[in-house]
């Protein structure tokens, strides 16, 4: 039987890189998110990862190539995959909570 139901209460920290950390439910061929930024987060390098999501608590701003925009509670994030979108956050006011869906990484 399927789970519509992503319980993320139930799942563990995953910490990646310092100052962030994230919860992952997937399947084939998507991913949804739960992914919490603190004040020490600092992007080395920039991203070029697609994000469909919402931020819950915070603020960040995040730069495309020299574009600075801010997100905070209740913004939506669309950001197509690819060099043209590149983008590194920065947080404002943290911690910063977001909900992302992605394609699962191949």
């Amino acid at each position: 039987m399927a789970s519509y139901r992503v319980d993320f209460e139930a799942m563990g920290w995953q910490s990646p890189a310092a100052g962030v950390r994230f919860k992952a439910f997937a399947d084939a061929a998507r991913r949804v998110r739960l992914v919490e930024f603190s004040e020490g987060f600092h992007e080395a390098d920039w991203c070029r990862g697609g994000h469909i999501g919402m931020v819950l608590q915070g603020r960040c701003e995040v730069d495309f190539d020299g574009q600075v925009i801010a997100f905070g509670p209740g913004d939506g994030v669309f950001i197509p995959p690819g060099e043209p979108h590149r983008h590194k956050a920065r947080v404002v006011e943290g911690p910063v909570r977001v909900v992302l869906v992605e394609d699962e990484p191949g």
